[in-house]
């Protein structure tokens, strides 16, 4: 079955329109038009259906299945417009979000959000190789076809995704390269299954109440959260200037060049000094790029002069780059490829059903309201762009609540999609390849689950 659904890859395919300036301008009238139609309140009941984000990837998905545009290769790194996002947009974008982190406002939301949101990373984290591995009970030659198809390197944008965002995601892709047809049912599977979580979080902040009397939570967390984040937020925006956005280009850009400089002599010098570090990816450029820009942004974020440029909009214009790669992303999404995927589906439910039994659990031990259990885990799974709609779902006033989890998403994100993609590497080798002891000891899990 797996060999039928990450085949070869397509045959390259005609669109109308191929030239990068007239797809990026397809593109961002795309975007317009969804932003500016989900702010109208004629179009409400529709988005609270639909999310934006889903249309952002679901959009550029329709043009390029129908042939209308599509990103091509015109020089030899590939395709441009893929490539300019990845490269550039990517690690910017990464740095603008994690420079807004302020780590002791985040450990002052409270002990019990945090504990819930590393259960949500945890839970995605061991969430892929348990899926693999109940798979792999049913049908044990589903995960095992890693050669040629290696299915665990999709599914670790996957995992990229649902701890950090979008952003993860892509970086997820550079440094394992999953085949471009693999990749495009990655995306379905994530946008689908992860938005079908969305609409269970939705409807569970609306029975709040009666999910924190099953958990016995003690609701004055959240109360008295309120009331913090109206003091800590409340009158320190302001309209941007010229200036500003000067300082959050060159902050943004800056790291982004100063790692691009460091990560090529470190990828050679890695690879050269030790030959087996291209199993793990440590001599890819675009590894070290995405980890050294978001190691920069965390640092700088230490810094009150930096973390003060989210007053003049950082994650906004983060944002900005973040919708324009998602974008680019969905031109590679072929929807017609769905149906020749089911199990990949199967997978992703699994996946997020054990990420969402392992938070009722820890918040049922720890008596964490369900607000708690909502903004963590959306706050990995959906990051900076969802994760206030789901806070403020609760309540309007704790929508930021959401932005700073979904920025320490961002910030952890890389990392967990690491470890959780090797993991799964473990999971998916051929029987002789195996490290037996991790393997038995997901398998085990898993057939502990099913009982």
């Amino acid at each position: 079955m797996l060999l039928a659904l990450a085949a070869t890859e397509e045959a390259p395919r005609e669109f109308l329109i191929t030239h990068p300036a007239a797809v990026l301008g397809v593109l961002f009238i795309v975007l317009a038009l969804i932003f500016r139609t989900s702010a109208m309140a004629r179009f409400q009941r529709f988005y609270a259906v639909v999310p934006a984000i889903l249309l952002c990837y679901f959009i550029p998905s329709v043009l390029a299945t129908t042939g209308l545009v599509g990103d091509v290769p015109m020089h030899s790194h590939g395709k441009d417009l893929y490539w300019v996002a990845s490269r550039f947009l990517l690690p910017a974008c990464l740095v603008l979000l994690t420079v807004a982190i302020d780590l002791p406002g985040i450990l002052r939301l409270g002990p019990k959000l945090l504990v819930l949101f590393f259960t949500a990373t945890i839970g995605i984290i061991l969430g892929g190789p348990i899926a693999l591995g109940i798979i792999w009970i049913f049908d044990p030659s589903l995960p095992a076809g890693a050669e040629p198809h290696e299915l665990w390197k999709g599914l670790s944008t996957v995992a990229g995704s649902w701890i950090g965002g979008s952003a993860n995601q892509v970086a997820m892709r550079e440094v394992f390269l999953p085949g471009d047809g693999l990749f495009a049912q990655m995306v379905a599977v994530d946008v689908i299954v992860a938005n079908l979580w969305m609409g269970f979080l939705l409807w569970m902040a609306a029975r709040s109440e009666a999910f924190d009397r099953w958990l016995k939570a003690d609701r004055s967390a959240v109360d008295d959260l309120t009331s913090r984040l109206l003091s800590t937020h409340s009158g320190k925006s302001r309209i941007a200037t010229t200036n500003d956005y000067f300082t959050l280009l060159a902050v943004a850009f800056g790291v982004t060049g100063l790692s691009f400089i460091i990560a090529n002599p470190l990828a050679a010098w890695i690879g050269h000094v030790w030959p087996s570090s291209s199993d793990f990816s440590l001599n890819s450029p675009f590894f070290w790029l995405i980890v050294l820009s978001t190691t920069m942004g965390v640092a700088l974020s230490c810094l009150r002069s930096a973390r003060s440029l989210e007053d003049v909009g950082a994650s906004r214009v983060a944002t900005v780059f973040l919708y324009t790669l998602v974008a680019v992303i969905g031109l590679g999404m072929d929807l017609a490829a769905l149906v020749d995927a089911p199990i990949l589906f199967l997978i992703g439910l699994i996946w997020i059903a054990f990420q969402g039994g392992l938070l009722f659990f820890v918040a049922k031990l720890i008596k964490a309201p369900s607000f708690f259990i909502a903004v963590a885990s959306q706050a990995n799974i959906g990051g900076a762009a969802s994760a206030p709609v789901i806070a403020g779902a609760f309540n309007p006033r704790l929508a930021p609540v959401g932005v700073l989890l979904a920025v320490l998403g961002y910030a952890v994100g890389t990392y967990g999609a690491l470890l959780c993609a090797h993991l799964m590497r473990a999971m998916s080798a051929p029987p002789p390849e195996k490290d037996h002891g991790l393997f038995s000891l997901l398998e085990q899990t898993s057939l502990f689950m099913l009982a």
